[in-house]
């Protein structure tokens, strides 16, 4: 820069600004910011390390202009003019700090960054950030011209003014300045009019300062009310503080279910956090495509309302904010995705939350359960997507049984530890409710001998568990599979008779392509048949899932095993009509009759009216 002292007065110096710093302040003013509205969270941010500098300088040394004075920040807006001032009692700057500070806006290798930018090397989000601490000028989005007041804290220092236009050149003159710290005053411009009002610069001040560390004064009202409590011990805060904050952050009107205070310091990440989850889930959850996710700041400032990139997608429920030092204010969406800090926080608040969740589940059960029946649907495809911490969430996953009563819940491990001493797998059964479930022919033998089986309701079940092939060693099977291991006693085969070989023959011969094959049962108890998958073949429920997924449009082939229950009155009829005449046409109708009431169990009959009309010729034949 060159200095150039032909002005109007003594007292002021006017300097120029070099070739390649214009073209970086016409980079920050123009491209660096996506939302105009922050550079008062910009401006706000400076007079925090002001006020901060200060603070810590008057707690050994006295001998500064005004050493009592209250740390704050004031903001003025007066209408008529169309002037805002922020003004703050902090440290303040020398001549050589405005020359410096405000003077030079960029450090080592601008002449590279710009070249690079200029080859389409490099991405101005990218690399401009954190680099050049351009946060103040910012404020040239919204105004044509700004002055700086300043005086430094020392008791002989001297008054500055500070002016320029955002482009060529700025001036520095000495001026009668009583009070330490720092005033930065403006006119809007005609395209920013729109933050000229008090009421948007609360809205913005509360958006994204509202937590700084010092009290914010608009005119005369106090307008970051709200503490922020992730920077206190957790000891020293109250159950009803945290709750207010919470509906603060998140504008619910309940309180949350529950909270974790962090306070993390490591090799690769320093940050404070405060976290809950909520009570009650939104009632478009699981469709909202716009997730409220949590706030991050740095050093109590905001630099992302909703950052989806701290946490994975299946804890996006949860709520609060994180706060770190090792992130700079203007960091960019692009940086903090790539960022190695925001992979260790998100790493370690995954971890944390998952803790407080198991710890839930052990202690206050009730509240856990409160919990998974409102967020489980989203929190279990953690199973398919968190490779890491996959074996924590499947000890967090919760069914309904058929060993508990409707609405109790419970986990793999107690299902394991209530296992008969000859059972060998872990059984499920997937349906649309519980009602559906318990009517279910394939659950018979296992209500029969007393074995629990797992009820998947959910619909997002079916997608989990199969991805789960065991747990404890145990293999997890469905119950609606051929391929289950059944107790030691009912695995020998018992002699068939020649009678039921035909007639299942007669089954395979009137069902063709239907199905994959007919055998006899061995889980059969009440009911005459029902349909089984082969071992690499859907069971019910997820066919039915894959239909909806495709919308509509045609699924391989699902062809089932057809189980015949021998013992079953009906088929001991069939069998006698078998024997008196193997032609008899109600031989066939009965077959498919019973083929299709399976089907129409597993909600897949082809066709209801088919069905009803040789439901109906069966009765005219058995009422004659």
């Amino acid at each position: 820069m060159s200095k150039n002292t032909e002005q109007n007065t003594e007292k002021v110096q006017k300097f120029e600004y070099k070739a390649e710093m214009k073209q970086l302040l016409n980079i920050i003013i123009h491209s660096l910011y996506t939302h105009p509205e922050i550079f008062l969270r910009e401006l706000i941010s400076n007079s925090s390390d002001a006020l901060n500098k200060i603070r810590y300088r008057a707690l050994t040394d006295k001998n500064i202009i005004d050493p009592e004075s209250e740390l704050k920040i004031s903001i003025n807006f007066d209408k008529k003019s169309n002037v805002l001032s922020i003004e703050d009692t902090g440290i303040g700057m020398t001549e050589d700090d405005l020359i410096n500070n405000l003077g030079t806006v960029a450090r080592s290798g601008t002449l590279e960054f710009l070249k690079g930018i200029k080859d389409g090397k490099e991405s101005v989000s990218e690399h401009i950030i954190g680099k050049f601490g351009v946060g103040f000028y910012s404020v040239f989005m919204v105004a044509d011209e700004v002055s700086v007041e300043t005086r430094y804290a020392e008791k002989d220092s001297k008054g500055y003014l500070w002016k320029s236009n955002g482009e060529g050149s700025y001036t520095v003159e000495e001026i009668d300045r009583k009070e330490r710290g720092t005033k930065i005053h403006f006119n809007f411009k005609d395209s920013a009019k729109e933050f000229a009002s008090e009421d948007r610069i609360k809205g913005i001040v509360t958006k994204y300062s509202n937590f700084a560390d010092f009290p914010i004064f608009l005119g005369k009202e106090k307008i970051n009310t709200v503490e922020a409590l992730w920077r206190k011990n957790e000891s020293e805060i109250e159950e009803k503080e945290l709750n207010e904050f919470y509906k603060f952050i998140t504008n619910d009107y309940e309180d949350p279910l529950a909270h974790v205070h962090l306070s993390v310091e490591s090799t690769k990440a320093n940050f404070k956090a405060l976290i809950f989850i909520p009570k009650s889930a939104p009632y478009d959850f699981m469709r909202n495509q716009n997730v409220k996710a949590l706030h991050l700041y740095s050093n109590r400032i905001l630099i992302q309302r909703d950052c989806n990139d701290l946490l994975p997608e299946y804890l996006s429920f949860v709520k609060g904010v994180v706060d770190t030092s090792d992130l700079p204010l203007n960091v960019s969406r692009e940086v903090t995705q790539s960022s190695n800090v925001m992979s260790e926080i998100r790493s370690v608040l995954t971890q944390k939350i998952l803790i407080m969740l198991q710890r839930l589940a052990n202690k206050e059960n009730e509240k856990y359960l409160h919990f998974f029946k409102n967020f489980g649907p989203l929190f279990k495809t953690g199973v398919n997507h968190d490779f890491s911490n996959r074996d924590k969430i499947i000890e967090l996953l919760r069914f309904e049984s058929s060993s508990l009563k409707e609405g109790e819940f419970t986990s793999l491990k107690e299902y394991v530890s209530r296992m008969k001493g000859e059972q060998k797998e872990i059984y499920y059964i997937s349906g649309d409710s519980r009602s559906i479930i318990d009517r279910n022919p394939n659950l018979e033998y296992f209500k029969k001998k007393g074995i629990e089986v797992l009820f998947l309701i959910d619909p997002i079940d079916v997608l989990i568990i199969p991805s789960v092939p065991e747990y404890d060693k145990k293999p997890i099977k469905s119950i609606e599979k051929a391929d289950i291991d059944l107790m030691p006693e009912d695995k020998i085969d018992k002699p068939e008779d020649n009678l039921s070989k035909d007639l299942l023959s007669l089954f395979k011969s009137v069902l063709k392509d239907k199905v994959a094959d007919v055998v006899p049962s061995k889980r059969l108890v009440e009911s005459a048949v029902t349909l089984v998958s082969g071992k690499d073949s859907m069971d019910p429920q997820m066919e039915k899932l894959m239909k909806i997924m495709n919308k509509g449009m045609p699924l391989p082939p699902n062809v089932k095993i057809l189980e015949v229950n021998t013992s079953h009155p009906l088929i001991g009829n069939l069998s006698k009509m078998y024997i008196a005449d193997s032609s008899n046409p109600l031989l066939e109708k009965s077959i498919l009759q019973l083929f299709e009431s399976a089907l129409l169990l597993e909600g897949n009959l082809p066709s209801n009216a088919d069905f009803i009309n040789r439901m109906i010729d069966l009765m005219k034949e058995a009422t004659k």
